[in-house]
């Protein structure tokens, strides 16, 4: 299985071949590596690694722990490829190509470009900051991705600015609105047993508001129709 692994090491000479030749000891097979963040002496990087199925991953995360200074921030299973340059805006450009459709595509490819479990574009009253107490912003959903658990478990998301949360549940998401008609993009990763996800990255936070940004640049008046429901096929 296709397996994302989050470590912050230190941003120096030597550390990088370090965790990678532990991960290669432990059974892991490195398809992309991606720097997040070099900050202070610090890097933070994502592996993505194909990994056997019946291997134990606690033996991973003990190589990686014994290596001085380095930390895992989190081990989760990837859903799709590994990220390419360009897909963001193949996307966009598929978005483009049929708007009517253009709110489903994007949410139903977010996933795989952020390494998450599901997406949906949910919709607030228009009126939630006027609103008092708990839930007074509550979103509803009007597009869901595959692998979406019915009812969608989704944090609070007013006020609307892009942002990472954790739920009480542990469950990771990331939120960007649209800037109109009440509608945001919510993306999440779910804690698994025996994985636990990486909180979504600020780089990520900013490429997700980046591609719901371009998204309602392109669909413009069509996002004030989002809270009616898709027509079914045929009807």
């Amino acid at each position: 299985m296709l397996l994302r692994v989050r470590v912050t090491l230190p941003d120096r000479p030597g550390t990088l071949g370090q965790v990678a030749r532990t991960l290669g000891v432990s059974g892991a097979d490195i398809v992309q590596v991606v720097v997040l963040e070099r900050l202070g002496g610090r890097a933070v990087d994502d592996f993505t690694v194909v990994w056997p199925g019946a291997g134990r991953v606690e033996r991973l995360l003990a190589g990686l722990a014994a290596i001085p200074g380095v930390r895992v921030d989190g081990l989760w299973r990837a859903i799709g490829a590994p990220t390419t340059t360009g897909q963001d805006a193949e996307l966009l450009a598929q978005v483009a190509g049929n708007p009517a459709d253009g709110l489903a595509t994007l949410v139903d490819a977010v996933p795989g470009l952020l390494a998450a479990d599901w997406a949906v574009a949910a919709v607030v009253p228009l009126d939630w900051a006027s609103r008092t107490g708990v839930g007074s912003g509550a979103a509803t959903v009007t597009r869901a991705s595959w692998r979406t658990p019915v009812p969608a478990r989704l944090p609070e998301v007013t006020p609307l600015r892009a942002r990472e949360l954790t739920g009480t549940d542990g469950t990771h998401y990331a939120v960007a609105p649209f800037g109109r008609a009440g509608l945001v993009l919510v993306v999440a990763r779910d804690r698994a047993e025996a994985l636990s996800p990486a909180a979504f990255h600020s780089t990520e936070v900013d490429r997700l508001a980046q591609l719901v940004r371009a998204s309602a640049v392109i669909l413009g008046d069509r996002l004030d129709l989002a809270d009616v429901p898709p027509v079914p096929a045929g009807g």
